[in-house]
């Protein structure tokens, strides 16, 4: 059985990127599968330097979680027009966990303009680990949510496609 991680990236303690996370996390759940959720807000994460970044614990156990997992969902906020830099970090701090993994993508943006911007990551993960990347991904902008909920059906729908997709093609691939 395959098993599934969701990785929210966002610093931000209101962050809706992670409240789309947090929603397909929920999903998986509610579905009984096997699937783990990681915020990196919570790790002591530090900045990749190519030498010492890689021993320390919190590195060590979110490439563990990478590792285990065949399919991940990463929760990202989009800021200036591209994928958070703490998303890139976690990505460089992690390497070959990623190899041969299936990734899907949730961003949340200010705006409507920067919808393409998870494409340098997807490419990214493509070209360096052989990632299988989910053609669907949800985007939102502040509009879709409502405090602590996601008010926008169309955007919570979109979140629980990404994660069904996810699912599918774990299951395809690793079967």
């Amino acid at each position: 059985m395959p098993k599934h991680l969701v990785i929210s990236t966002s610093g931000n303690p209101d962050s809706n990127s992670r409240r789309m996370g947090r929603a397909a996390f929920a999903h998986l759940q509610k579905k009984k599968l096997d699937c783990d959720w990681v915020d990196i807000r919570e790790m002591d994460l530090p900045l990749c330097d190519a030498d010492k970044c890689y021993g320390v614990p919190g590195s060590k156990k979110l490439s563990a979680a990478i590792e285990s997992a065949d399919g991940i969902l990463i929760a990202a906020p989009v800021y200036n027009y591209d994928v958070a830099a703490a998303t890139k970090n976690m990505i460089e701090l992690t390497g070959s966990a990623w190899e041969d993994k299936i990734v899907g993508f949730l961003c949340a943006a200010g705006g409507h303009a920067s919808y393409m911007s998870v494409m340098a990551y997807a490419n990214s993960l493509m070209l360096d680990f052989r990632c299988v990347i989910i053609p669907r991904f949800a985007f939102a902008t502040s509009g879709a949510f409502n405090g602590e909920h996601i008010s926008d059906k169309k955007i919570d729908e979109r979140i629980k496609q990404v994660a069904d997709e996810l699912v599918r093609f774990t299951k395809a691939l690793r079967s």
